[in-house]
């Protein structure tokens, strides 16, 4: 209730012991920039949805292990750190911060994005280095490529090859039939075991490629990999219809190494 209450802007507790977000810091409606990294925080208060003034908050650095919806009420957040923690998932609300340009998640447990950060219109720099997401995605992107019989059945659903159940083993039969489809409407390709999720960004150097939970036949059915002379916004023929919707505000940096 103190004048300095009602007129501070920038607080900065980083480095200390708190084990939770004291409860005088929310209701300093005024403050703009809030830094509470490296200390013993276990979660992130609903009530942060009350410094609706907030454009810079830093939490890196401490044990949280979930993101509340409601942090997605501040709507002039425009940075958000939640690096070197333990969070497991990203609230799809979190979407609904607009003003958000640069979301640090690295050092995390995210194992998946949800489909709705494709909403982020003016995110610029998304951090994921150092999550399972990015370990697995490209662990299994570089080592576990079709087996012979997938490619083979592949080659059979694509081209419409005619057999008929006395012509094959039964279990091949039987494989055959579980060929899922690929989402990318212009593909028209087919998966078995080996596939790879959905992915709708590339990073600087275009090598590595960001999951968001839905499965392709192949990499090669969204965005190639870009090559120096071009645009960061370039589209490909093959792009999903999702990615081409966000092709134009594509965001400017993926961290992923």
């Amino acid at each position: 209730q103190a004048p300095l209450g009602r007129s501070l802007r920038v607080l900065n507790l980083s480095g200390n012991r708190f084990a939770e977000v004291p409860p005088a810091l929310l209701e300093l409606r005024g403050l703009q920039s809030l830094s509470l990294g490296g200390n013993r925080l276990h979660g992130i208060p609903p009530d942060i949805q009350e410094l609706r003034s907030l454009e810079f908050l830093y939490l890196g650095g401490n044990f949280i292990t979930s993101i509340p919806p409601e942090l997605a009420n501040l709507p002039s957040l425009s940075y958000l750190v939640l690096c070197d923690n333990k969070i497991q998932s990203i609230p799809p609300q979190l979407a609904q911060l607009h003003s958000l340009r640069s979301l640090s998640l690295h050092n995390n447990l995210l194992t998946y994005l949800p489909r709705e950060i494709l909403n982020l219109v003016h995110l610029e720099e998304l951090s994921l280095r150092g999550n399972p997401l990015v370990v697995r995605f490209v662990r299994d992107l570089t080592y576990n490529p079709p087996s012979l019989q997938e490619l083979a059945g592949r080659a059979i659903k694509t081209r419409n090859v005619p057999y008929a159940p006395s012509d094959l083993p039964e279990n091949l039969v039987r494989y055959l039939s579980l060929a899922s489809n690929c989402p990318n409407p212009k593909c028209g390709g087919v998966y078995f075991d080996s596939c790879v999720r959905q992915i709708k960004f590339v990073d600087f150097c275009g090598k590595y490629r960001l999951p968001l939970m839905h499965y392709l036949c192949s990499p090669e059915c969204s965005s190639p990999c870009s090559s120096a002379s071009q645009s960061s916004t370039s589209q490909s023929e093959s792009d999903s219809e999702d990615e081409a919707s966000v092709a134009a505000r594509r965001m400017q940096k993926v961290l992923l190494g």
